[in-house]
């Protein structure tokens, strides 16, 4: 004989058929939560329907489906954050156009025209002009005659006084050489620690990841379970 007896769900007081009796203390935990959130005065000791438990098992893959597609976008969001904050934290390495002193500016354009060929062939001319003018066309009687001693003078002078001038120069290169390894060390840095920061996000989301599928697993094996046993009956 056919058992035509019912009961009454404690969530929606709507009558099922008593087969489709389940009780709170047999539900898995992460849905009985979602059940009390819904419905806070129900307890292990109520009944609801099957159709009612599927329900709520759906929500639950759905809520963690959800979760999980918003923890990627966070993770995107702060990664694109992370990399748009370099600029206020790694300064921009100054350019040839900074701010220098009226010595510095004199000592730049010393090095500069001291090392071009300019400066090379310029320099031979004069000293073969100055030989010449003096040994043939003033006949050795000039004003420098051989061994052109006002020559070397002239000669020592300048190399006197370039040389200070391009170590003055060289000096504050190696400065500014020394503010780039500088800044490239803050940026290596910064990259090895957004790196480390992603590794752990990554870490933290596959450990979470594993934990809810394992979940949403048993979830899927009990609703099996309750196929099975209406095929069963």
């Amino acid at each position: 004989m056919k058992n035509n007896s019912t009961f009454k769900s404690a969530i929606s007081n709507i009558e099922f058929a008593e087969s489709e009796k389940i009780y709170g203390k047999s539900i898995h935990d992460p849905i009985l939560s979602l059940i009390i959130k819904d419905h806070p005065d129900f307890c292990e000791t109520d009944c609801i329907a099957v159709k009612e438990l599927n329900e709520y098992r759906q929500k639950y893959i759905s809520n963690y489906l959800s979760s999980e597609i918003g923890m990627l976008s966070d993770l995107e969001k702060n990664v694109i954050s992370s990399l748009k904050e370099d600029k206020s934290i790694v300064t921009i390495v100054e350019d040839e156009n900074e701010e220098r002193s009226f010595g510095q500016k004199i000592a730049d354009k010393v090095a500069d025209f001291g090392g071009s060929w300019t400066f090379i062939i310029s320099f031979v001319v004069f000293i073969a002009v100055w030989i010449l003018s003096n040994v043939y066309i003033l006949l050795n009687k000039g004003f420098d005659p051989y061994p052109f001693i006002l020559l070397n003078l002239i000669l020592s002078c300048i190399a006197a006084l370039q040389a200070p001038v391009i170590m003055m120069s060289q000096n504050r290169q190696e400065e500014k050489d020394r503010n780039r390894a500088k800044k490239d060390y803050m940026i290596n840095l910064k990259s090895e620690l957004e790196i480390r920061m992603i590794h752990d996000k990554i870490d933290h989301l596959i450990m979470h990841q594993q934990q809810e599928l394992i979940e949403i697993q048993k979830v899927q094996i009990e609703m099996m379970n309750d196929i099975l046993n209406k095929i069963k009956k």
